[in-house]
């Protein structure tokens, strides 16, 4: 019977802190009543979502995740359990419990719309494209014709310079070079073995500000992304909930000082407006 017992509240325990509501009907009770959640972030942008050592990982998308969080819960201090989410995995983590909300430049698209639910946006980025500094051939997005541009599992970035309207935009005839994530796009930019690397500019912005003697932006935005908070799809209480805490973070300047606090040295033109909301299914 103690055995059981002691099982019995280990996995009580697990349901509060591991990913997943447990026994709470929406994330938001479980931040509210529980004070507990699980958020996944990406884990090698710089800028957006950096994890370099035992601790939580660091940037943009990590500080408003815990604004969101604090917000959800009162102003009462919650346990963040951080996640890697690579963009190749962001669906599945939310789909089978093992995050409960994503925060890691995650763009609205049609195509992920019917098994993600959406809250926010909170931030408007734009695609960009980055080359490195002493490759003078590439000066605009359109120069990317014939030239190998990077495509990053899980990502869609991509298909917006090489596929036709309506879901691409320049149907540039471009060499795709496979990657895991941005960060080995980055290394094999720098290691000559393609010659661009293409998505959101606030993304692409951490590495520029890295390695500014190698690495340059074309500033040559080819379309507008709407970065939001995904959510496991039904979640509609939680979703309306964050995109109060957004509005609230755009009301109070905590998303102009983020904006600053990460990319104010990167050269960019800084939203100064919350995008406009999505609306909850």
């Amino acid at each position: 019977m103690r055995g059981a017992a002691l099982a019995g509240a280990a996995m009580a325990v697990c349901l509060a802190a591991c990913g997943g509501n447990g026994s709470f009907s929406t994330v938001a009770e479980k931040i509210r009543e529980g004070g507990t959640v699980t958020v996944g972030t990406k884990w090698d942008q710089p800028g957006v979502g950096l994890k370099t050592g035992p601790g939580a990982p660091e940037g943009f998308d990590i500080d408003v995740a815990r604004y969101i969080v604090r917000h959800l819960a009162g102003g009462e201090n919650v346990h963040i359990t951080w996640r890697e989410a690579p963009s190749s995995a962001r669906e599945a983590l939310l789909q089978n419990g093992t995050v409960d909300m994503v925060v890691a430049s995650y763009s609205i698209t049609m195509s992920r719309k019917p098994r993600v639910t959406f809250a926010g946006p909170y931030v408007t980025a734009y695609q960009d494209t980055m080359v490195r500094r002493d490759d003078t051939s590439i000066q605009k997005t359109s120069d990317l014709a014939g030239q190998r541009i990077c495509l990053a599992k899980g990502s869609n970035s991509y298909r917006r310079i090489v596929d036709p309207p309506p879901d691409g935009k320049l149907d540039l005839p471009a060499i795709l070079v496979p990657a895991a994530n941005y960060s080995e796009c980055v290394r094999k930019l720098l290691d000559r073995q393609l010659d661009a690397v293409s998505t959101e500019n606030l993304s692409l912005a951490g590495y520029v500000e890295q390695d500014p003697e190698k690495l340059r932006l074309l500033n040559d935005p080819i379309s507008e992304e709407q970065w939001a908070v995904g959510l496991k799809e039904g979640e509609i209480a939680t979703c309306e909930a964050i995109d109060e805490a957004i509005t609230m973070m755009w009301a109070d300047g905590t998303a102009a000082r983020l904006l600053q606090k990460w990319f104010g040295r990167t050269g960019l033109d800084l939203p100064t407006a919350p995008p406009p909301p999505a609306g909850c299914p």
